[in-house]
């Protein structure tokens, strides 16, 4: 936010904005100085939302973060409030890359040397979690895996009675409610934990959805978070085993980690087939416990980059934070992927500036030109992506929420363009195509290699991944403190003034390292936080 213009009320993003953040709530009357202008609040505004910098007449074009976020429905007066009754969603068009953007990388002398302790596999990469990973290929087996997690989990790990548990317990005994725990059991692996994954599809839909899938889970298997799988097939459905391995193939040609898959129809009474899976998985689930942390460079991380419950600080806040780390660990040689493609409209032209060969500028394009194409065929679009909450804290575009989310990636180079299930191949910022559906996006950036997520929020929202760490970064510290049970860190002290976003920047880096390490578990963890919903293309945003 070098070239913005900072009041204690009032935050101008860019020199060319005509329109201003409210950072605090806003009396009608108000009178207020920015820039050496004087501005008079016409009514009252909430903190979050903007107001006009100038007189708009119908069709004028309403600019935040230097770009065009939306164009005036009738005449606004300067120091009115900006709803969805005066402005609407209006983006620029873009047809080719126009240019490069220059990028001096920060100074990375501090972190050349840092390290986290990270689970080590045979092809380079590095788990910040150590997962033996069951999941079926088709919905018929969610019973099976279901089976599989209520077996494994009640004897893998602690027997802990919840508090709710023991809410209830006392009042079906008359009994004055006890919230002690039951604890005395322990892990029974020190370093290897289960998870379970089931899902909607495998079978029924179009074969393009099945071999989506396959590709998905090909990349959690190769996801350096996951020791080995366990899979389960019926036999009869479209993503049929050898659908399964072929993908899982090119991504890992020379893929080094245990295996397991089962076929039901092949295989006789549900008993007989659970009873072979848990000796074989156990065999391999106590191998996986002998691999242990060791310390890894921060290069082998992979962060995810997403947003989700977004408000009208995370665009100022919360994800140019996130943009910092980024810019951070590209230049280490790490790798960072920034996600959900309707919320990168009307900022296409910088990102395909920013990706260094055409190739990649060219498929940014065809990719978002395809995915609202088939929003239209349903008689939606990306101009529908502001959810109800936020059009409620400020964000009343999708441009004008594009504008703020892009902030994630930072200012790098792009060095990559991902579709949906392909995998992260080489260091650097990447786009991910993803709808911007919180789950479903982060289920692909985990498929794609991510190995943390970071996952800024305004508004608050459980989301967590089964194999990946998921830390929930707050634009606001009134969130932190009404949230603490899924709010990992927050950045208020930036829309307070007191600190830069490159300080935030390093004290999140610090947060990530402890993550990453183990040393910290993201909430979304503790709260048992395991979602996971691939997106069927063409029916989400």
């Amino acid at each position: 936010m070098s070239s913005s213009q900072h009041h204690k009320k009032l935050l101008k993003i860019n020199a060319s904005d005509n329109v201003a953040v409210a950072l605090v709530d806003l009396m009608a009357k108000e009178v207020l100085t920015l820039h050496g202008e004087s501005i008079t609040v016409l009514k009252d505004t909430p903190r979050k939302h903007k107001i006009a910098l100038e007189n708009f007449e119908k069709g004028d074009r309403i600019i935040m973060y230097g770009v065009l976020v939306g164009t005036a429905k009738l005449s606004i007066k300067k120091g009115e409030m900006l709803t969805v009754i005066n402005i609407t969603h209006k983006a620029e068009k873009v047809v080719k890359k126009t240019g490069s953007i220059d990028w001096e990388p920060p100074n990375i002398d501090k972190w050349k040397s840092r390290t986290f302790l990270g689970y080590h596999r045979e092809d380079g990469q590095v788990g910040t979690e150590n997962i033996w990973l069951f999941f079926p290929l088709v919905f018929c087996e969610n019973r099976n895996i279901e089976l599989l997690k209520d077996i494994f989990e009640s004897e893998l790990r602690p027997k802990q009675v919840s508090s709710h548990q023991m809410l209830l317990r006392g009042l079906i005994n008359g009994q004055e409610p006890s919230t002690v725990l039951d604890d005395t059991q322990s892990n029974v692996f020190d370093n290897v934990d289960v998870r379970f994954i089931t899902h909607s599809g495998g079978c029924g839909g179009i074969r393009q959805d099945s071999e989506g899938l396959a590709k998905l889970l090909a990349g959690y298997v190769n996801n350096p978070n996951v020791a080995g799988a366990t899979v389960l097939s019926l036999g009869c459905q479209n993503l049929q085993i050898k659908i399964f391995k072929d993908a899982l193939n090119t991504i890992a040609p020379n893929l080094k980690k245990p295996v397991l898959v089962y076929e039901q129809q092949q295989m006789g009474t549900v008993n007989d087939m659970l009873s072979i899976i848990i000796k074989d998985s156990f065999a391999e689930i106590k191998k996986a416990n002998n691999i242990t942390r060791k310390p890894a460079p921060l290069s082998k991380l992979t962060l995810g980059l997403e947003c989700g419950g977004s408000d009208g600080f995370s665009g100022i806040s919360a994800n140019p934070t996130l943009g910092i780390v980024s810019d951070i660990l590209v230049t280490l040689k790490g790798k960072a992927i920034l996600a959900e493609f309707p919320e990168l409209c009307g900022v296409e032209q910088e990102l395909v500036n920013r990706c260094k060969n055409n190739d990649d500028a060219v498929k940014f394009l065809n990719l978002m030109k395809a995915f609202e194409q088939s929003l239209i065929n349903v008689g939606s679009g990306f101009d529908m992506n502001p959810s109800p909450g936020n059009i409620k804290d400020g964000l009343l575009t999708d441009a004008m929420k594009s504008a703020g989310a892009c902030k994630k990636g930072g200012n790098s180079p792009i060095e990559g363009v991902l579709d949906y299930g392909e995998y992260i191949s080489k260091h650097g910022l990447h786009l991910l195509c993803t709808p911007g559906n919180d789950v479903e996006s982060t289920t692909g950036l985990v498929g794609s290699g991510a190995n943390i997520v970071l996952f800024t929020t305004g508004l608050g929202t459980p989301t967590g991944n089964p194999i990946a760490p998921v830390i929930k970064v707050a634009s606001n510290t009134e969130l932190k403190q009404k949230m603490p049970d899924i709010i990992d860190f927050e950045t208020g002290a930036v829309i307070r003034g007191e600190k830069t976003i490159e300080d935030m920047g390093v004290e999140l880096l610090e947060y990530i390292i402890e993550v990453a390490s183990g040393n910290i578990k993201a909430k979304a963890h503790l709260l048992g936080q395991n979602d996971f919903i691939p997106w069927r293309k063409g029916g989400s945003v």
